[in-house]
């Protein structure tokens, strides 16, 4: 039970996707003692890299919680950062709410009044688990990694429920930065960010983004980002892109390489 009586139990689930077990039985079963009867923890061994959308998905799909606390394993929680991103859900219509990342705060725009903004990052987000059970969690078969969470919070949007941002839950998010205080993304991450950003402007009905991105990259970019244009190219011919949604553009942001208007 938190301090404010809104959390009467958590379940810490971990989800292993290393080819090998990082966690034996005797270790589980003493982090099991270390955090009962305050918390208690599953281990799942996928024995495979699902990669982060259908682990999260495996997880969160079957879990019989009120509320999905959707992080990254290397996240650091601030007290009281559970009961901050529970606070928004007593309003009418919020879906989804998201903690404020630090040291490198994302710049994306936000209401200062009420924290509505256009998506949730999946590094720390809360999720009614009645709502990431009706839209079927991640989008697994388009993402691997990267953008899963900007489709997800847009899917929510389409429900007509509001995403919200909790400045007030701050929470560490370890990154590599370099000497200008910039990240320094490594090449999987580069990869997949570019294939990951080819199937959320298709799916998001902008064509003619796909083929921008596709240009550049064929003509200006690293081994990485012709690797996943041709990726992309592969999944097209095969069928196997998503059905396009929003055409109208009620939903999706595209602006300047962002999915929000950004503050700076």
């Amino acid at each position: 039970m938190s301090e404010t009586g809104s959390v009467r139990a958590v379940t810490l689930a971990i989800g292993d996707s290393s080819p090998l077990r990082c966690l034996e039985d005797e270790d589980v079963a003493e982090l099991r003692a270390i955090c009962e009867p305050y918390v208690f923890l599953t281990y799942t061994w996928f024995a495979a890299n699902l990669g982060s959308a259908r682990g999260h998905n495996t997880l969160g799909l079957e879990s019989e919680a009120d509320f999905l606390f959707l992080t990254n394993p290397d996240i650091v929680v601030s007290p009281r950062t559970l009961d901050y991103l529970l606070e928004p859900f007593a309003r009418t219509a919020v879906g989804m709410t998201e903690a404020k990342q630090l040291p490198l705060e994302h710049p994306k725009d936000f209401d200062a009044v009420t924290g509505e903004t256009s998506w949730s990052s999946g590094a720390c987000s809360m999720i009614p688990a009645e709502v990431f059970k009706a839209l079927g969690g991640y989008d697994a078969d388009s993402f691997f990694l990267y953008c899963d969470d900007v489709d997800l919070a847009w899917r929510v949007r389409q429900l007509g429920l509001r995403i919200v941002h909790q400045p007030a839950a701050a929470v560490f998010h370890d990154k590599r930065v370099g000497l200008g205080l910039a990240m320094v993304p490594t090449d999987a991450e580069r990869y997949y960010s570019a294939e990951a950003a080819l199937i959320l402007a298709h799916k998001w009905s902008h064509p003619e983004i796909v083929e921008r991105i596709l240009t550049d990259f064929d003509l200006h970019g690293q081994d990485v980002h012709r690797a996943a244009a041709q990726a992309y190219r592969d999944r097209s011919a095969t069928g196997r892109l998503p059905e396009p949604v929003d055409p109208n553009h009620d939903i999706g942001q595209f602006i300047s390489g962002n999915y929000a208007v950004h503050r700076f």
